[in-house]
């Protein structure tokens, strides 16, 4: 008699819920979640095993831009495919509930190829081949994201209705770590410490920031692909929370050029294989308390990580944060505990000690900014890099260090004839990106904006 193959623990807690639907959502590649309601019973069909699971998704998410206008210059997907139904699958480990929407069942998904292998273009799939190959090279990655955005009175109404100019932030003034501040806003602070543990989120730290209605929270660290999806997760629950609040989140790097920039630091360690509890950063004999590993990673991310810019600053407003002065690095250095460094290196105990890869903004995809980060530090661990001198307080040993190019088209060239980032990637995701923010690119240099307007409508 052959014993029944048990049901997976997530679908027994679907049944269980009593739910009639299931909600799912896939990353798009600007990282923004797409998704829709599925009945209760098209979610258990399309939660089978492969290859007779899965469930058609327009393969338009990765042929559109933000505001869902189609690219002209695609290939894997566009008008001259018909934009047909990608094979989308879900992850089972990744269910949760949504406490703000009745408690509904939720998962993420990822695409597929139409023989179930994983798609070139996917962010997810992106994340989790470089996170095979760190594999295969001994490790396990963990990681931790932090988010600073600015929080404003607005609501999609309202804010169309000002045509996108001065938006009301939720507080006024510059009011950092400020406990009158949190207290104003306690009730939306509240509901995001809570609301998203319960969702499968756990913050290690909310506060205000330096700026009018800014918030920095700090994502529980952990698996790299788990705190990916804890990172996509948190930008879309934000969002969903603040509406509750009358509170529309904003994580644009720079929406201000007076205030400083948004950021979305992520912090990184090595452990030895899948059940590995050693931190492999981590050297006590040392002089600076780092293993050689963690030399080398570090000195790959300096070497190489520009080589991936578009995947960490992907937007045309993610270079308007690289200013002087303003909390965000502009060069590609390293540094002990300093935070004007791009690679910010915390060696302290065998626990804590780790990178902060202080490039990207808040504006990233997270499964793309942290596949861009892992990769260029295991290039160098793949070469065996040597790490370079530091630098000292305010960028001292940085003279000749080139300054990171300041626009979108400048870092899509280099990432488009990048052979570390084809290795690393794959040519069919660089050359499918490197579209997308080429047309990005195109869209600015179309646009007319209020920069201009004010500056030449009445003189010129």
């Amino acid at each position: 008699m052959t014993t029944p193959t048990p049901e997976h623990p997530a679908l027994t807690a679907v049944r269980k819920s009593g739910s009639s639907k299931v909600k799912v959502a896939v990353s798009d590649i600007d990282g923004i979640l797409r998704g829709k309601y599925l009945h209760i019973d098209k979610f258990l069909g399309a939660a089978e095993p492969a290859p007779a699971g899965g469930f058609g998704f327009c393969d338009v998410v990765f042929g559109w831009d933000v505001a869902d206008q189609t690219y002209d210059n695609a290939q894997l997907t566009g008008w001259q495919h018909g934009f047909p139904d990608a094979l989308a699958r879900l992850d089972l480990a990744t269910q949760r509930c949504v406490p703000w929407d009745g408690n509904v069942p939720f998962f993420l998904g990822e695409f597929v190829n139409p023989d179930h292998t994983p798609s070139p273009i996917c962010p997810r799939q992106t994340l989790k081949r470089v996170l095979a190959r760190a594999g295969k090279m001994g490790f396990s990655v963990m990681a931790g994201m932090e988010f600073e955005w600015f929080n404003f009175l607005e609501t999609p109404q309202t804010w169309a209705a000002k045509c996108g100019v001065n938006p009301e932030t939720i507080t006024p003034g510059m009011f950092g770590y400020s406990l009158l501040r949190m207290n104003h806003g306690r009730g939306f602070m509240n509901a995001l410490m809570d609301e998203m543990l319960a969702f499968g989120v756990p913050i290690e730290g909310l506060h205000t920031e330096t700026g009018p209605g800014v918030y920095e929270v700090a994502i529980a660290f952990g698996e790299a692909l788990e705190q990916a999806d804890r990172a996509i997760l948190f930008k879309t629950g934000a969002k969903e929370i603040g509406a509750r609040f009358g509170v529309m989140p904003s994580f644009m790097a720079k929406w201000n050029a007076a205030y400083p920039g948004c950021s979305g630091h992520i912090h990184q360690s090595l452990k030895e294989g899948k059940d590995g509890k050693t931190n492999l950063f981590h050297d006590a004999k040392s002089e600076r308390k780092m293993s050689p590993l963690f030399e080398s990673y570090v000195a790959g991310q300096v070497a190489c990580l520009m080589e991936f810019a578009p995947m960490f600053w992907p937007t045309i407003n993610s270079y308007k944060r690289l200013v002087d002065g303003f909390w965000a690095p502009v060069k590609p250095t390293w540094g002990i505990d300093n935070r004007t460094a791009s690679f910010r290196v915390l060696a302290g105990s065998p626990k804590a000690t780790r990178l902060e890869t202080r490039c990207p903004g808040a504006d990233v995809n997270p499964y793309l900014a942290m596949a861009a980060v892992i990769a260029a530090g295991l290039q160098g661990v793949e070469k065996g890099l040597k790490l370079g001198a530091p630098i000292t307080g305010t960028n001292e040993g940085s003279d000749d260090i080139p300054r990171a190019p300041r626009t979108l088209i400048e870092t899509t060239r280099i990432f488009k004839a990048s052979d570390i980032a084809r290795d690393w990637l794959g040519d069919a995701f660089v050359d499918h990106f490197a579209a997308t923010r080429d047309w990005e690119w195109r869209q600015w240099l179309d646009g007319v904006t209020d920069w201009e307007l004010k500056r030449y409508f009445e003189i010129i």
